[in-house]
């Protein structure tokens, strides 16, 4: 499977970006976490950046040309770099699974998670992250191979039947315009690494004291964290016990 994209490395000196986010998920980590499209495993490195350790981190990216540039010498040894899809992995059972900024680039995602979500142990948590808002759809998003955006409710209505939303939530609210003046009017299929830069270091710092003001109701990335251990009777996004 080969990644249409080329904005990995790009974004790979997000580090503002990527703490910020990675802090909205650790409390959910267990100690066996899969991450599917795990890209050059910048997320990894960053989710394991203060030494905590767990007992094994599958880090799954289906691209060979990927998983080529995945340096595991610079990763824990509990690492496990995969060439692979979530699929094959039938008899696996994890505390966490994570789709950070991939869900979008599957076309059959209410699928994966019910997928995924039966590779979870029962309390364990389902995590995704991903481009905000259909109405923010632009060239960029064409030309990484995204399907589409998602408001929160869509991205709600896509947790899998047996499992519970523990949190919900727009990341980014000041990111959001340079977002919304790209797919209005500069309608770049790729931002330069000026832009990038601006926007981690100005951008994203200001967003993250914003957002809890402004209740994270509001942002360019949307944030949906599920737990499993509901009855499949149970309406995703409801608390059922």
């Amino acid at each position: 499977m080969k990644y249409v994209g080329s904005e990995l490395e790009l974004f790979a000196q997000a580090r503002n970006w990527k703490s910020y986010f990675c802090t909205q998920i650790k409390p959910f980590l267990g100690s066996e976490v899969v991450e599917v499209g795990a890209g050059l495993a910048g997320t990894t490195r960053v989710l394991l950046s203060d030494g905590a350790r767990h007992q094994r981190w599958v880090c799954l990216e289906p691209d060979p040309e990927l998983c080529e540039h995945i340096e595991p010498g610079r990763l824990p040894s509990f690492v496990e770099v995969q060439c692979s899809t979530l699929e094959p992995m039938a008899d696996a059972s994890f505390d966490s699974i994570l789709y950070i900024d991939v869900l979008e680039h599957i076309e059959h995602d209410r699928a994966e998670l019910e997928s995924a979500l039966r590779r979870l142990r029962p309390g364990g948590h389902l995590i995704v992250l991903s481009p905000a808002h259909q109405f923010l759809y632009s060239p960029f998003d064409q030309a990484i191979g995204h399907f589409r955006r998602y408001s929160r409710t869509a991205l709600e209505a896509c947790g899998p039947p047996g499992s519970r939303l523990v949190r919900s939530r727009y990341l980014d609210s000041l990111g959001f315009f340079l977002s919304l003046a790209n797919s209005r009017m500069l309608r770049q299929s790729m931002p330069t690494p000026r832009q990038v830069a601006f926007w981690d270091k100005v951008v994203v710092p200001i967003s993250r004291r914003l957002d809890p003001l402004l209740g994270y109701h509001f942002g360019k990335s949307v944030l949906c964290i599920w737990q499993k251990g509901w009855p499949a009777s149970c309406p995703s996004g409801r608390t059922c016990e």
